[in-house]
């Protein structure tokens, strides 16, 4: 009867997803083990990304191997992304199992690695995943610069402003009733040119102004405040200002 350490890994970003949570995969990899007569050592339960094999919980698995050797055969997960992310990594670490008796096999995509064929199937389930999220975040990406085109904050709000949600459920900034009039009062004082930006700062911060000299700083320079939105230069698009959707807090001069 063969010997198996299951793997069950799910990263910080990833405790949301469905497919993912450690007692799914745990109940999926029992259930296969007693179908197919795989006797359990025990389970290793891992929350870092897969980018690497620097991982606390792999390094244990590999000192058990070293110390079972010969008694442990399989390091069973549920699929290849599981086990890595990066096919020149997977690749490495197959053969240091190998090497100490121990074989690697996602059960949801099983692979006879000894058919070098196989080794092309290995770097899709790998990249798959990598693939796909990357996608998602260039959608969103691109999803957030067409609502910035359109006026639209879709950032946390700025000091003196507050995100709120339209009936539509749009995303939107409206002037906090507090924070707005006191940002209002700090740009007209730094107009007169009375007092230097550091001062003006710390006069707000009587008022109540809670953002620090750093964030004050790159406020006060906020197009944001004046009903503009700036667009970030991508390809062969020059950066430009559009006139937000919002209502502006001072105007432009």
């Amino acid at each position: 009867m063969k010997t198996a350490i299951l793997y069950v890994r799910v990263s910080t970003d990833e405790q949301a997803d469905k497919g993912y949570s450690q007692r799914g995969q745990e109940e999926t990899l029992r259930r296969y083990c007693a179908l197919n007569s795989i006797n359990i050592e025990n389970t290793i339960y891992e929350d870092h990304s897969a980018k690497s094999f620097e991982r606390p919980q792999w390094k244990k698995i590999l000192n058990q191997l070293r110390q079972k050797r010969s008694i442990i055969n399989l390091i069973l997960f549920t699929k290849w992304d599981r086990f890595s992310r990066n096919a020149g990594d997977a690749y490495q670490m197959i053969n240091v199992l190998r090497k100490l008796g121990a074989e690697p096999q996602a059960i949801e995509q099983p692979l006879d690695l000894t058919v070098p064929e196989n080794k092309m199937m290995l770097a899709f389930y790998l990249a798959a995943p990598e693939v796909e999220n990357d996608r998602r975040a260039l959608n969103v990406f691109h999803g957030m610069r067409r609502a910035k085109k359109e006026g639209r904050w879709m950032a946390s709000a700025p000091f003196g402003y507050k995100n709120r949600i339209s009936e539509d459920n749009r995303k939107y900034i409206a002037i906090h009733p507090v924070h707005g009039p006191l940002i209002k009062d700090v740009f007209k004082e730094l107009a007169t040119g009375r007092f230097n930006t550091e001062q003006v700062w710390k006069m707000a911060k009587g008022d109540g102004l809670t953002c620090s000299k750093q964030a004050f700083w790159m406020a006060i320079r906020n197009p944001v405040y004046c009903g503009k939105i700036f667009i970030p230069p991508f390809k062969d698009e020059p950066g430009h200002f559009v006139t937000g959707q919002h209502e502006p807090l001072i105007s432009e001069q």
